[in-house]
């Protein structure tokens, strides 16, 4: 029977959803916002038909953003504040690093200066290096203060968290700037003093993540996941809330063909993502992981047409994303290697089978995501349903008992993580959780 996909090719359900998730506003975590679409997220599934919906909340750092300010001459340079910033200021001699490679930390001399890095890494280099890295790069060599330039045009300063799970606020102020003012702080003032002041509030907050269940009661499950938390300043529609529109949809064509699911499935709409995955670390700590025979992380999907599986070094999650793409003749891409950001992390860090499904993308970094342009407009109705339809697919396969996938050991992730060059970023930024 195949009359699931006519409708869910005309189905509005996730796209719906989608669009009450960018109208809220502010989904910070730890905000009013992301409450009410984690609210939103429940009910949406419970009327496609998942049982046991539910939030749980936990507790988190909270963190508001203030005015913030680079002063370089007599001019007062456009800058964001980094999320979890400490409420500080710094006057130190700019360095301007360039791409912030580990070779660029470890040449120059950052002692009581202001280090400024670009948002990308260059062609040649050969793996991504992540914000916090960088920031802890800075931190470590004795910067006092520290400037993320994006690497995208179109005078976007960018957001993003600092801090670690053991101290949450980050040691120096940080501020996001756009890719012309980094240009032309690093045509007249490298070298020369700069001001960078960061006013936040710091508080304590609670956050949530939303669960519901389709499928037969079995021990074991398929977690389908997302966050519905987002950076304050823009409406986080790549940057989740397409991820959180995808589970519902899910749910949806899911609830139609309950009796074909083998195994219970799991919706979870995690909180706090941005800050420091701290909804699915919370989740992870609290849960079975023999329990869960796969997990499906949708955190990047609908802003390109054609999905992208990390996963992780699992042979299993390959041969399932191989047997959907040659049942609907579709291009479904697969990266093999390990991919430490996003909620199903976690998880997979100590051998639990996980995808991060995202779209394809010519592009370093996150494009639009992260910055006051990550709105509603770009993005298709039809990607989202082209997807679904093969995550659909792919969510039954996983939850037949004719699918198996082998866990593997967190003694084969950590060897990946090091043969990767994965390992020196993680150590770097906190998120190392293994006994060396």
């Amino acid at each position: 029977m195949t009359t699931w996909i006519g409708d869910l090719f005309t189905s509005d359900v996730g796209w719906n959803h989608l669009e009450g998730l960018v109208d809220i506003g502010n989904r910070m975590a730890g905000s009013d916002g992301e409450r009410e679409a984690a609210e939103l997220t429940r009910d949406a599934l419970e009327v496609v038909g998942a049982r046991n919906t539910r939030l749980e909340t936990f507790d988190i750092q909270g963190w508001t953003r203030g005015d913030s300010a680079v002063l370089a001459g007599d001019e007062e340079l456009d800058c964001i504040a980094l999320p979890r910033s400490p409420d500080d200021e710094a006057t130190a001699p700019l360095v301007d690093l360039g791409y912030g490679l580990p070779s660029d930390f470890e040449a120059a001399d950052l002692e009581g200066k202001v280090a400024m890095v670009r948002s990308d890494i260059p062609d040649y280099y050969e793996r991504y290096i992540h914000r916090r890295e960088k920031y802890y790069h800075a931190v470590e060599n004795g910067a006092v203060a520290f400037v993320y330039r994006n690497h995208v045009e179109g005078c976007l300063p960018p957001t993003g968290s600092v801090g670690t799970e053991a101290d949450p606020i980050g040691d120096i102020p940080a501020v996001g700037v756009s890719s012309e003012v980094g240009a032309r702080l690093a045509r007249r003032y490298d070298g020369k003093e700069v001001e960078v002041r960061v006013d936040a509030d710091v508080y304590d907050a609670q956050s949530q993540n939303v669960h519901a269940e389709l499928g037969p009661d079995t021990d074991e499950r398929v977690l389908v996941t997302s966050h519905v938390d987002a950076h304050d300043i823009a409406e986080g529609a790549l940057d989740n809330g397409a991820g959180t529109a995808m589970v519902v949809e899910l749910a949806n064509a899911l609830a139609n063909r309950e009796d074909e699911l083998e195994t219970r499935v799991e919706f979870v709409a995690y909180g706090a993502e941005e800050v420091g995955l701290v909804g699915s670390g919370y989740h992870s700590e609290q849960t079975d992981h023999d329990s869960i025979e796969a997990i499906v992380n949708n955190d990047g999907v609908v802003r390109g047409r054609t999905l992208e599986f990390y996963t992780h070094g699992f042979d299993g999650l390959e041969d399932a994303i191989d047997a959907v793409a040659e049942q609907y003749d579709h291009p479904m891409k697969t990266v093999p290697q390990l991919g430490p950001h996003s909620d199903h992390w976690p998880f997979v860090q100590w051998g639990v089978p996980g995808y991060h499904v995202m779209s394809t993308s010519d592009e370093v970094g996150r494009g639009w995501g992260h910055t006051f342009a990550d709105t509603f407009e770009k993005l298709e109705k039809r990607d989202l349903r082209e997807q679904a339809i093969l995550l659909t697919e792919l969510v039954v396969d996983l939850a037949s008992d004719d699918r198996t996938v082998e866990h593997r050991s967190p003694e084969e992730i950590v060897a990946d993580l090091e043969d990767q060059n994965l390992a020196e970023g993680m150590r770097i930024t906190g998120d190392w959780p293994y006994d060396d």
